[in-house]
């Protein structure tokens, strides 16, 4: 009898917690709130800008020439190096001359044979002219032997020539240089064979240096010849001062741009195949004011671009579409979108979301203890002294 009461009593006090348990886990859980964000903003103002256009070019000689040799054979030497200084008349490469020579020779023998037939000719006809004059002859056979002694001295000037041609080739087996200048470039080593007229080696000329660079075709008809030209060696912080010498008539058919030509002093110009920043002055527009922010700031919103900016009364951030209108070093030069006096997120802006709750991001600056730093020293001071 006991135990029956004491069933119906715990079942009486199980039922209520079994409901308040079962209660408990059909409710919905409690919403998380969002964390405070720490932000770094920055308010955005109105700064100048010069626009103008900078392209890369190369300095290069005015006369640049690729010398070959004006006969072919086997290149036995090439006593020059690339870079090196040459001067006019100095030999660049050398071919195997052998054959030419020996060429050579039996033209001279030719001129020799020829030269006896033409003596041969001329004396028989000197001696039928005096037959003639004693009337021994007819005039038919003294005009014979005048034609025999004209074809024997037209051989004798082929002869000649022939022989002149194949001495000038034994020369032609030498290169030599026609003017001073620097090697820029090496196309044939020794022991190659080349054929006449390939390129063995290349030479830009001294005097007057060019700078070359290529503008698009919207920008081509902005360039002159005679108009100014700012040059800036990326190597070193020296600025020249140059004129458009000349302006492609035709794009180049692979990059599509046109190349242009800025005149320079050889006496300052940079090292020839440097790099160079040519400032064009008349792609100039001077200074305007524009609005700048840091590439951070910036997130993308779909296909465009877009920045975070501060609500102070609530504290929350919103999402701000701008128009973009160029880059200038590490900021970028907004169009649109975006007025002065606006904050805007610079640092944090892949953690946010709209109407999200931030705070101002303030550096924590440690302060030293001055006065307890410099009782320590006074202290370790006075203990050196003692000893």
């Amino acid at each position: 009898m006991n135990l029956v009461k004491f069933t119906k009593s715990f079942s009486a006090r199980l039922l209520p917690l079994a409901a308040t348990l079962l209660l408990a886990a059909c409710a919905k859980p409690a919403p998380v709130e969002e964390p405070v964000r720490a932000v770094k903003v920055v308010t955005v103002g109105v700064q100048s800008m010069q626009s103008k256009v900078e392209f890369a070019g190369e300095v290069r000689a005015r006369v640049e020439s690729r010398l070959g040799f004006r006969v072919g054979g086997k290149l036995t030497q090439r006593p020059v190096e690339l870079g090196q200084h040459v001067k006019a008349g100095q030999v660049l490469a050398q071919l195997d001359p052998q054959d030419y020579k020996l060429a050579a020779a039996a033209g001279r023998a030719q001129l020799t044979a020829a030269a006896t037939n033409r003596d041969l000719a001329a004396a028989d006809f000197k001696r039928y002219k005096e037959l003639k004059d004693q009337n021994f002859i007819s005039g038919a056979e003294l005009e014979r032997r005048e034609t025999t002694l004209k074809a024997a001295q037209s051989q004798f000037e082929q002869a000649q020539a022939q022989w002149s041609g194949q001495g000038n080739q034994v020369g032609y087996a030498t290169l030599v240089a026609d003017v001073a200048g620097v090697v820029t470039a090496v196309d044939a080593e020794p022991g190659q064979v080349v054929a006449a007229g390939t390129p063995v080696v290349s030479i830009a000329q001294d005097g007057p240096r060019d700078v070359v660079f290529s503008v698009p075709e919207d920008k081509v008809a902005a360039i002159k010849p005679g108009s100014g030209v700012t040059v800036r060696a990326w190597a070193s912080s020296s600025i020249f001062q140059g004129v458009v010498r000349e302006v492609s008539a035709s794009a180049d058919p692979v990059t599509r741009t046109f190349g242009v030509k800025v005149a320079l002093d050889a006496k300052d110009a940079p090292a020839l195949g440097s790099t160079v920043a040519v400032v064009p002055q008349a792609l100039q527009r001077g200074v305007s004011p524009v609005i700048k922010l840091p590439t951070t700031a910036f997130r993308q919103d779909g296909k465009a671009s877009a920045v975070w900016v501060l609500d102070t009364a609530s504290m929350t951030v919103r999402l701000q579409p701008v128009q973009i209108a160029t880059a200038d070093g590490n900021e970028v030069v907004v169009a649109s979108g975006l007025q002065p006096g606006m904050q805007v997120v610079v640092a944090g802006v892949h953690v946010l979301s709209p109407g999200q709750k931030v705070s101002i991001y303030k550096e924590n600056v440690t302060v030293a203890p001055v006065g307890q730093a410099q009782v320590a020293i006074d202290s370790v001071a006075k203990s050196a002294a003692a000893k």
